[in-house]
Order: C-alpha cells, then sequence, then structure tokens
C-alpha cells in the first residue's frame, strides 16, 4: 500500500484495507521501536480526547516521540498565520503530522504544501473523519467475524456528525452491503453520501423509527446529538431524546449484532447497555489504538 497523505477514506481501496486491518492486528499487545527516532506533530485546531491521545499512544507504542497543540488559540493562528505558513513551519519540526481542524476541505489544503505525511483526524462537521471511520470499519469486521452481507443501522445526528459520512465511504466497497439511516428529518444524511452508497450497489433505506432497524441490524451505529451544531436549545432537546438506545432495545437486537459509538455518549445510550453482549464501543477503543498504530507505521515509513 502506497500512501504518502491520508486525508479521505477514498483513498483505500478493498485490498489495501485488508492490508492495513493485517498489520493493526499483528500488534495487538505489542509495543516495539520500529519508529524510533521519528517525531509525530499532533497539531490539534479543535479541542479533543480519544483522537488525540489514540495517535500520541500509538506513536509512543511504536518507539517515536510526540509534539502537541490543542486548541488553535493558543497557537499562530491567533495572530493572523495562515493554516498553510503553520505547516510550512511544523513540517520542519516532524516526520509526521496529524491535525484536526474546523474547516472541511483543510487537511487536503496542508498536504499540498507539507514537506511531511499529513494526516487527517477530522475536518469540520461536514468533512471526514478517515482514521475514525478505519478503525470503526475494523471493530465491524473484527467482531463480525466477515466483510460482506452486512446490515449497518446508523442512528441519530447524520447531517453534522463527519464520522458516519467517513464510514459510508468505506462501506461502500464491499458486497451485500445494506444500511439503514434512522434519524429526524432535519438531521438526516446529505444526498452526496446517499447517491455514493447507491452508485456502489448499496441497498439504503432511510426512517424516522428505529424499530425494524435495530432488530434486523448487524450493526447499530449510535451517534451524539451534537449541541454544538444545533443552535436552538428546544430543537436540541426535543432531539437528543428521541433516539436512545435502552437496555430493552439492545435485548431485541439479533444475536451477534453488535452497537458501536464514536464517543463521546451524552444520554444516548444509557449506562446498563454497558454490560450487554451487543456492547462493543469501549472495545471499539482499543480496536482503534491498533488502527492508529498500524497507520503511523504504514505511513511513517514510507507507504
Amino acid at each position: 500500500m502506497k500512501m504518502h497523505h491520508f486525508v479521505e477514506t477514498q483513498q483505500f481501496d478493498r485490498e489495501s484495507l485488508k492490508e492495513l486491518f493485517a498489520v493493526a492486528s499483528s500488534l495487538e499487545g505489542k509495543r516495539e521501536e520500529s519508529l524510533k527516532g521519528r517525531i509525530l506533530a499532533s497539531l490539534f485546531y479543535e479541542p479533543s480526547t480519544r483522537t488525540r491521545l489514540s495517535f500520541e499512544s500509538a506513536m509512543l507504542r511504536l518507539g517515536g516521540g510526540v509534539i502537541t497543540m490543542e486548541s488553535g488559540a493558543s497557537s499562530s493562528q491567533s495572530k493572523g498565520e495562515t493554516l498553510e505558513d503553520s505547516i510550512k513551519v511544523v513540517s520542519q519540526y516532524a516526520d509526521v503530522i496529524v491535525m484536526r481542524h474546523s474547516e472541511v476541505g483543510a487537511a487536503t489544503r496542508a498536504a499540498a504544501v507539507s514537506k511531511v505525511p499529513i494526516i487527517n483526524a477530522g475536518d469540520g462537521n461536514m468533512g471526514q473523519h478517515p482514521t475514525q471511520a478505519l478503525l470503526d470499519l475494523f471493530t465491524i469486521q473484527s467482531e463480525l467475524r466477515r466483510e460482506d452481507g452486512i446490515h449497518v443501522a446508523f442512528v441519530g445526528n447524520l447531517k453534522y456528525y463527519r464520522s458516519p459520512r467517513s464510514l459510508a465511504y468505506l462501506l461502500g466497497k464491499y458486497k451485500d452491503i445494506k444500511v439503514t439511516f434512522v434519524s429526524a428529518p432535519e438531521l438526516r444524511m446529505e444526498s452526496d453520501v446517499l447517491d455514493y452508497l447507491r452508485g456502489h450497489g448499496v441497498a439504503v433505506e432511510e426512517t424516522e423509527e428505529m424499530g425494524e432497524s435495530v432488530k434486523d441490524a448487524d450493526v447499530l451505529y449510535q451517534t451524539r446529538i451534537a449541541k454544538e451544531w444545533i443552535k436552538n436549545d428546544a430543537d436540541y432537546e426535543r432531539l437528543r431524546g428521541r433516539y436512545v438506545i435502552t437496555r430493552a432495545t439492545a435485548d431485541a437486537m439479533k444475536e451477534g449484532a453488535i452497537i458501536i459509538h464514536p464517543l463521546p455518549r451524552v444520554g444516548e445510550i444509557s449506562e446498563d447497555v454497558d454490560e450487554s453482549p451487543h456492547a462493543v464501543y469501549f472495545k471499539q477503543v482499543a480496536y482503534g489504538l491498533l488502527v492508529r498504530m498500524a497507520i503511523l507505521k504504514t505511513i511513517a515509513n514510507g507507504g
């Protein structure tokens, strides 16, 4: 797999995904020195906990070092420096840059001027979060033990959530895939993703009700009704309580089906669901560390 920058999930085909996941699986429980002497610049213009710490932990477990910045307000951006100039500077300090930014397309702009590989850790609420999508897919395939013939039900905030968008682009690479989008009308998935899936032979359904989708799905992908993107408080309160996975919801799922979530959760999955055999969202975090180790190992060593 040859890859210099990683800015969107469309860069992967089915074979390269298989190669990356094989590397991830091989790293389970391991620490090594394959990236000894390499430096990761963790450049986060938006606050982050899981993604930033996951990448930094991944780099340290591979023997590399980390320099980090969280919140662009503390950076030269507050002084008026352009993103391009910042990247030109930081790319001389590090061997690889992982970046999160509030603007869609920021990772592509950074890649155009960087001397070192850029990894997109999320750009814009309606952009992409490709490493999250990879760990989501790795979780699904590892837990279900198959690649094809999977029904994924995405629930909740589909309009203002980059993770489901990114995963959808990956699902289109597999066979006999069914996707159900469960949301309120004002939070439904955008047409570009719907058109992409249908154009790649994916069976797509949209509904406002969880009911039968929950019982039939192999994967229930829950999302947070992000308050930062819904400005009206009354709308937020109405929407956040509409799609909640309770223990009864989980118990209605078929044997072997799983519940995943990019986290953090803010009430959309009841805590008693954590004990359900269907709940793998915390296990998903461990899968994510392996995937990010594999991404760093692949890209930092020249693809």
